[in-house]
Formats: structure tokens, sequence, C-alpha cells
């Protein structure tokens, strides 16, 4: 089933050419070189969780890019890194509340009899689909490994 995000990426790539807008254009044509990598690499056509975690990827990347140039006082380099951010994001499901990922985690812990530290990876496998583009797997990760007693 082919990717809606890749069809919209597409589309929105023909209307900043159409309006001019080149700042936005460049972010749209490499978040979707990004995709068509993926697809050229895996050989498949990627579906939407596939193209949301390239998306997700290009998010984090931006982050870890802003955070480096404002330790460098580069504001110019930064401003420009959260204009393509704000892009980025607006292809991304919205975020997950505190409240909702606990629930989730509760849910995938409880999925389990007596679950331990040795049942973190099915835990963290019952939860990595829902979280995709939608919270930090990593701070998850360490939320559950509390919770499990690690």
């Amino acid at each position: 089933m082919p990717s809606e995000l890749k069809t919209r990426l597409t589309e929105d790539v023909k209307t900043a050419m159409k309006a001019g807008d080149k700042s936005r254009l460049g972010t749209l044509r490499f978040m979707l070189a990004a995709v068509k990598q993926q697809e050229i690499d895996t050989r498949l056509e990627l579906d939407d969780a596939a193209v949301t975690a390239i998306l997700t990827k290009l998010a984090n990347q931006r982050r870890e890019s802003i955070s480096q140039f404002e330790n460098a006082q580069r504001e110019d380099l930064a401003s420009k890194e959260r204009e393509e951010l704000a892009i980025v994001e607006t292809y991304l499901p919205s975020p997950l509340s505190a409240g909702e990922i606990e629930a989730l985690v509760n849910a995938a812990i409880a999925r389990f009899e007596a679950p331990t530290i040795k049942d973190m990876g099915k835990v963290m496998a019952e939860l990595k689909p829902h979280l995709v583009g939608r919270a930090d797997i990593g701070a998850v990760s360490a939320q559950v490994k509390a919770r499990l007693g690690g």
C-alpha cells in the first residue's frame, strides 16, 4: 500500500515550487529524497510507518544540530535548523502526552505476568509501534526499565 505521507510530500513539493517558496522547497526535497533513498536501499515501497520513522530521524537530527549550533553560538545556523524542524514536524503525528505514555506503558507491562527486567525487550517491542514518531523511545525505555526494577 503506497504511503499517503510520501504522496503528500510529493504534492507539497509541487506546491512549494509553484509558490516559489525556496526554503520550504529545499526542506521538502530533502525529506522526499531521504524517503526515496530508503526505498532504493530496501527495494521496497515504504508504508506510512516507515516514512514516519524516517521523518522522526530527520527531526531528531535537526534537534541535535540546533543544540550543537546553540552551544557554538551560531544562532544563524540554529535558526535555519529550527525552520527545517518546524516543516518536518508538520508531517509527524502529534506527540503523546505523559499520561498517554504512562497508560501505554502500564498496559504493555500488564500483558506480561509478573514482568521483570528480563521482559524489557518484550515490553518495548509491544510499545514501539505506538511510540514511533510520537514519543522519545529512549525516555520511554528508561521509564519501563525503572518500572521493571532495572
